[in-house]
């Protein structure tokens, strides 16, 4: 019986109680091309056995760079890992300057990239990495040498006892991978995490997730350089998990009709554009059909776990189900049951619509730095609470601090940041990870997130300001995409506002207001501030005075990453965002930064 103490194992673990045909699953010219348990484990050893022979050492650095999740990510990071060498995975979007300096940081000597765009940036800033001695694709590139040549390099077996050697003396406490955080100030800083930290993750976590063991599918298209994604890739393997690469973002719902998955993992932003469509749909339905939309809709706000509403509202939720929500469950593929929710706040208003439709959102909590989950919701045995990031996981201890912040420890908490002990030492104390995060433990022992430490401020009266929430208020208006709201040291807060253009251009459409071609036009536009004005009013109700919005600027541009708006898991980067708006700061307030 396999017992799994490195990351390596789960494959492993795998073939010996599921041996699945369909392990993992990659769209290749337009065919889902599957790769069984046994061939991941026999390519991953091809390219162990190709590593040895190109020399590879413990502890080397080898960086991988893929614009999608594909099969061959995953055969990399098992072949690398076998040999004691280390995974270092990089965000495809984040800038060549960056590239470059993750590169050189961790020392990298191979770089694996999955296409011609990540390759050309790669190759603008190569001749600046000294370690960097070969870059290879895992797309056919004309010039550049294909990870295939590692997988013919290591069809001879005749260094396979080299290889399972390695493997013998990798420990679980050894490091495993170095997760550079996008950072929304600064360089990136670099996470050692050890095989143990991230096998106690998956294995702390594994109760909490109602998969069908060998049975589940799942369409996977987060990033995978991201430790959530990829931690959730090792829970599938150890669940017996179908894994589904999704093609892209644009493609997801072309590629849930066609994997009809059971799960997915989700962000908010996400989750939020599937519901403002679904929402856009319905808006277009005339009569009685409209009325019902509406009528579930509304029901499904309301909703509150384990029949807390009384028996007449779940006999109208029944119907809701059977007339309206199923619909949106076919539209998602027919399967989906779970949606694992991380990487920011989740607005209740969808915790609540999704749960109702049957396809509940499992908002978790975590960090790259504990590997990154620290709590997750459960919706067996009361687990659930809407507005909550669930309850603590197995084995990991919470304490909330005096000034609020969440304190954790546990085997999940990494190893330092790499060439950084003065960082470690003010992340780590005494055992504990300061998260940077505000939050609360309820009498029953449930976690709520408030605000990020640093990123509350105070007016000049005093009072103190918890942007996130006010922020995640706002995005309940269709007529606002992103918003940023500011007000250190000022006597009221204001906010930055992307609208949501195409919501406001079928608004305008409908209202027959004439709006110009340009974003810029349109945010001038009179009729367009007064609306979202409106929505500013409303939901500023929910608020005392002193955090209440009292000025706007709409933006023209609409916000991202390649624009330097959002770090590569969508979170906002305030002081970059300031510096880019800092004349429509100077509108806000009157005076400059």
């Amino acid at each position: 019986m396999i017992t799994i103490t490195r990351l390596f194992d789960f494959p492993y673990y795998q073939l010996e109680k599921f041996n699945k045909p369909d392990a993992l699953v990659t769209k290749q010219n337009g065919v889902w091309e599957k790769t069984s348990t046994q061939e991941y484990i026999d390519k991953a050893n091809a390219i162990s056995r190709a590593l040895l022979r190109m020399g590879i050492q413990k502890d080397d650095k080898i960086a991988i760079i893929s614009s999608n999740n594909r099969t061959e990510w995953n055969i990399m990071d098992i072949g690398i890992l076998q040999t004691g060498a280390q995974n270092v995975p990089i965000y495809p979007t984040i800038a060549q300057e960056d590239y470059e300096y993750i590169l050189n940081h961790s020392e990298s000597i191979y770089v694996f990239v999955s296409d011609i765009e990540v390759l050309a940036k790669v190759n603008n800033i190569k001749s600046n990495v000294p370690s960097l001695k070969e870059v290879f694709s895992f797309n056919e590139i004309e010039g550049c040498k294909n990870w295939k040549e590692l997988l013919k390099l290591g069809e001879d077996k005749s260094n396979q006892n080299d290889v399972e050697e390695r493997k013998n003396n990798v420990k679980a406490e050894d490091l495993a991978t170095i997760i550079y955080t996008s950072g929304t100030t600064g360089r990136p800083k670099g996470v050692m995490l050890s095989h143990k930290n991230v096998v106690s993750n998956v294995i702390n976590s594994a109760p909490r997730i109602p998969f069908e063991a060998g049975k589940s599918v799942a369409l996977s298209f987060l990033p995978i350089c991201h430790i959530f994604e990829r931690m959730i890739l090792y829970l599938y393997q150890y669940y017996g998990v179908s894994v589904y690469f999704g093609e892209s973002i644009d493609k997801i719902s072309v590629n849930t009709k066609e994997v009809k998955p059971t799960v997915i993992t989700a962000v908010p932003r996400l989750l939020e554009k599937v519901y403002d469509s679904i929402f856009a749909k319905g808006s277009e339905l005339k009569g009685i059909k409209k009325m019902l939309f509406f009528w579930a809709i509304n029901l499904g706000l309301r909703y509150e776990p384990y029949g807390a509403n009384g028996a007449w509202y779940e006999f109208q939720l029944k119907i809701a189900r059977k007339l309206i929500f199923s619909k949106w469950k076919e539209g998602l593929g027919g399967n989906l049951d779970l949606m694992v929710s991380g990487s920011a706040a989740l607005q209740k208003r969808l915790a609540r619509v999704f749960a109702a439709a049957e396809i509940p959102v499992i908002e978790g909590y975590g960090l790259s730095e504990t590997s990154p989950v620290i709590s997750v919701n459960d919706m067996r045995n009361r687990g659930f609470k809407v507005g909550t990031v669930g309850k603590v996981i197995d084995n990991v201890e919470v304490k909330i601090a005096e000034d609020g912040e969440i304190l954790c420890k546990g085997s999940n908490v990494m190893m330092g940041y790499y060439k950084d002990p003065e960082k470690t030492a003010e992340a780590i104390i005494d055992g504990y990870f300061h998260t940077g995060d505000i939050g609360n433990i309820d009498n029953e022992g449930f976690l709520t997130i408030t605000d990020r430490k640093k990123e509350m401020f105070k007016t000049s009266g005093g009072k103190y300001i918890a942007p996130q929430i006010i922020e995640n208020t706002m995005k309940q208006s269709r007529f606002i995409e992103q918003i940023m709201v500011i007000g250190d040291g000022e006597k009221m807060p204001g906010a930055f506002i992307q609208p949501n253009f195409d919501f406001v251009k079928e608004w305008a459409k409908l209202h027959s207001i004439q709006l110009g071609a340009t974003n810029q036009e349109i945010v001038s536009n009179p009729k367009v501030i007064e609306r979202i004005k409106l929505e500013v009013e409303t939901l500023n109700k929910k608020f005392g005075n002193w955090e209440q919005v009292k000025r706007f600027e709409l933006t023209p541009d609409v916000w991202s990453i390649n624009g330097g708006h959002l770090t590569p898991t969508l979170k906002l980067r305030r002081k970059i965002i300031l510096g880019i708006y800092k004349n429509l700061y100077e509108e806000i307030y009157g005076h400059s930064l």
